[in-house]
């Protein structure tokens, strides 16, 4: 792992690194990097922004994340990558045909980690555990696998072991749970009014069942119940009780995007206040150095309990085991298609 670096991750603003984002990276040494639609062009640009991310930290394994679920939030498409169905196709193939479904969501995972390791990305936030409940925002929707915690639990750590597999870094998401928003919290705050015992029973269940993964993402979620005034992702009590309490997940966390408008105010006192209330990581997307510096300024080095989850997630990067990529594609078709003998 790469030595005195910062507890962010950044984006950057475009398809290849400015002279600025260089001096920027050099000088705040973030621990990794997320990239975009807007900072994709073609294959060769691609690989060559991101070996340029790590030769700017001077970090040739630096974490480099992705959304890459499948469905609508894609953020490599054809021709770089296939479009793979939502999640929630393969729910429903998971209610039909347990065994065709729990297959379907390993193969499709280590296919999307074949498609991003060509790139150079290490990373996928992946695997989604959140429960939709009805009439919840469709900002989750056909990105979840499905209401019912048990087949959520199974098929996300069919993926988690999947992206593994293909050795990348699984970041599970949103803990302690975005099922129940009626919000989109891209562009406002979301609260959650539903007793404890009831998310206990259902929203926590994927997450405690997943608590061994190396990374988890928080949501931007005020949970009536735990803290009437915070989200979790700023919530200390959250996070010491649900999330490193009832769930018991001890990895590395990082906060969901800084720049998403659920949040309000400076980016500095947004960072300061999600580590101190127990994120180990803040993660800051849009790529505007105004706020980028914000953040950078105000964060620490990583050190203590979230150097130590840092590394242990690092050394879950790793080389990927032996594939046959077409054999894999063509399983995974044939499941998909209903056409599977199992």
């Amino acid at each position: 792992m790469m030595k005195d670096c910062k507890a962010f991750i950044t984006g950057v603003a475009g398809t290849v690194l400015g002279e600025d984002e260089k001096a920027f990276i050099a000088e705040y040494r973030p621990w990794g990097f997320i990239l975009f639609a807007r900072n994709v062009a073609d294959g060769a640009q691609l690989r060559a922004l991101i070996a340029d991310l790590r030769a700017a930290c001077g970090h040739a394994h630096a974490p480099v994340f992705v959304d890459q679920e499948g469905g609508r939030v894609q953020r490599l498409r054809p021709p770089l990558a296939p479009d793979y169905p939502a999640a929630a196709e393969l729910g429903a193939l998971c209610r039909r045909d347990r065994q065709a479904g729990l297959r379907a969501a390993w193969l499709m995972a280590r296919l999307i980690a074949l498609d991003l390791a060509k790139y150079g990305f290490n990373a996928d936030c992946l695997p989604l555990l959140d429960i939709p409940v009805a009439g919840s925002h469709e900002v989750i929707g056909a990105r979840a696998y499905g209401d019912n915690a048990e087949i959520v639990s199974e098929m996300g750590k069919m993926v988690a072991q999947g992206l593994q597999a293909g050795g990348l870094l699984p970041v599970m998401k949103h803990i302690p749970g975005h099922g129940r928003a009626f919000a989109d919290t891209h562009k406002e705050l979301a609260r959650v009014d539903t007793p404890w015992d009831v998310l206990k029973a259902t929203d926590f269940v994927p997450f405690k069942a997943l608590n061994s993964l190396p990374c988890a993402m928080t949501s931007h979620v005020i949970y009536e119940a735990v803290d009437q005034d915070k989200p979790a992702t700023l919530s200390a009590r959250v996070i010491e009780t649900v999330i490193r309490g009832e769930i018991g997940f001890d990895g590395l966390l990082l906060t969901d995007d800084l720049s998403m408008k659920a949040l309000r105010g400076d980016f500095g006192e947004l960072a300061h206040g999600a580590l101190s209330a127990g994120c180990d990581v803040v993660l800051h997307c849009n790529g505007d150095m105004a706020e980028m510096l914000a953040v950078a300024e105000n964060v620490p080095y990583l050190e203590g309990k979230a150097l130590v989850r840092a590394q242990k997630a690092e050394k879950c990067i790793r080389s990927a085991e032996s594939a046959d990529e077409t054999a894999l594609r063509a399983e995974f078709a044939m499941l998909m298609s209903g056409n599977n003998p199992v």
